[in-house]
């Protein structure tokens, strides 16, 4: 998702610039697309631009108890800055900060906001996805779905160690 920020590298330290999203990409970098929209908010500092908004999307996931595929919205709240690598007046090469991971707006003046975002999307994503918070799993016997209802096998017989405890409870 490329936008052209050469008017803004233009303009004095703190203009504001908006930018509506409403695209369909590969949020998480694995090739399956999905709807992101929100707003972005471009301001102009010293060093480059500065990228702040909130977006909205999902993914698709695969619920970590019943193995079932679902899909996760997921709020990202971006908040980046850009270096540019050429002078916008002169086209000279620019000098890049001495930070790792920095982001960069390209010899055309175009700020991709595609890294950031897929960056963002996988901090978001649960590290335990469920399809619901009262999944009840798979059967660990047979390996029926519990969600859509209860399997045919027997109860599994309690473990004789733990019979102090069970009468404790």
């Amino acid at each position: 998702m490329q936008i052209n920020v050469a008017q803004q590298l233009s303009s004095a330290i703190g203009a504001v610039k908006e930018h509506d999203v409403n695209v369909v990409m590969d949020v998480t970098g694995d090739g399956n697309t999905s709807r992101l929209q929100g707003k972005v908010r471009f301001m102009r500092t010293d060093r480059g631009i500065l990228v702040k908004g909130v977006l909205d999307t999902g993914v698709e996931l695969t619920c970590s108890r019943c193995l079932g595929i679902f899909q996760c919205p997921l709020a990202l709240d971006i908040e980046e800055e850009y270096f540019p690598t050429v002078d916008v007046a002169s086209g000279a090469p620019l000098p890049l900060p001495d930070e790792s991971g920095l982001f960069t707006i390209d010899a055309n003046h175009e700020l991709d906001l595609t890294e950031a975002v897929q960056q963002y999307a996988m901090l978001a994503m649960p590290m335990k996805p469920l399809c619901r918070q009262d999944c009840a799993g798979l059967c660990p016997v047979c390996g029926q779905n519990l969600n859509l209802g209860a399997c045919k096998c027997l109860p599994l017989e309690a473990d004789p160690r733990w019979a102090e405890l069970k009468r404790i409870i």
